[in-house]
C-alpha cells in the first residue's frame, strides 16, 4: 500500500548510481522528491527523467532535491545518467527493500497476465520529513509541472509556471488555444 500525504517519510539506506551510500534522514532539512519508476531507458522513464531534467534549475530553485528510484542497477543508472545526461542521483533498490517501504512493488497486469512491477508514483517530502504530495498518476512527459504545481493539470501548469524552454508569448498562445477549445465545447 502506497504511503500517504502527512506520513513520515521511512528512512532507507541504498546506493546511487556511482556506488555512493545514499540515506533519506541525511537530508533533514531538505525538501525531496523522491520518484520511483519501473525501468532505466525506456521510454516512458526517459520521458519522465528528461522533464526533471529540463526543469531541474526550476525545480532546484523551489528548494527540491531530485531522487530517481528503480530496481535497476548501478551500472544501468549510470549508463541512463550519461545517456540522457541527467543532472540528479539514480538509486539503486535491487533488493526491493525501499519499494516495499514506500508500497510501490506491486502486483500489475499487461494483456491478462499479471506479474509484480514498480508503480510510477512521486513523492514530495518537506523539510521534516513529512509527505505534502503524492503523486500517483504522472504524467511523464510534463513531471516537473505537476510538482511544481501542486496537482494542477499539466497543460495550466505549463503555461502558469512559464516554464523551460516557453518563452511568454509561447505560453499565451497555448492559453489562447485552450480557452478557445474549451469554448467551442461549451458551444456543441
Amino acid at each position: 500500500m502506497a504511503l500517504t500525504v502527512g506520513t513520515k517519510a521511512p528512512d532507507f539506506k541504498t546506493t546511487d548510481h556511482d556506488g555512493k551510500e545514499f540515506s533519506l534522514s541525511a537530508l533533514k532539512g531538505k525538501k525531496v522528491v523522491l520518484y520511483f519508476y519501473p525501468r532505466d531507458m525506456t521510454p516512458g522513464c526517459t520521458a519522465e527523467a528528461c522533464s526533471l531534467r529540463d526543469n531541474y534549475k526550476a525545480l532546484q530553485k523551489a528548494g527540491y532535491e531530485i531522487f530517481g528510484v528503480s530496481t535497476d542497477n548501478e551500472k544501468l543508472h549510470k549508463k541512463f545518467i550519461e545517456k540522457e545526461k541527467l543532472p540528479f542521483r539514480l538509486l539503486a533498490d535491487t533488493d526491493k527493500s525501499v519499494h516495499a517501504k514506500y508500497g510501490t512493488w506491486v502486483e500489475k497486469a499487461m494483456y491478462g497476465r499479471k506479474y509484480m512491477g514498480t508503480a510510477r508514483v512521486t513523492y514530495v517530502i518537506n523539510e521534516d520529513g513529512v509527505i505534502t504530495e503524492v503523486i500517483e498518476k504522472v504524467d511523464t512527459k510534463n513531471h516537473a509541472e505537476q510538482i511544481l504545481g501542486g496537482g494542477m493539470p499539466a497543460a495550466s501548469k505549463v503555461a502558469e509556471q512559464k516554464l523551460v524552454k516557453k518563452t511568454p508569448k509561447k505560453v499565451a498562445r497555448k492559453v489562447d488555444k485552450m480557452t478557445a477549445t474549451k469554448n467551442a465545447k461549451k458551444k456543441k
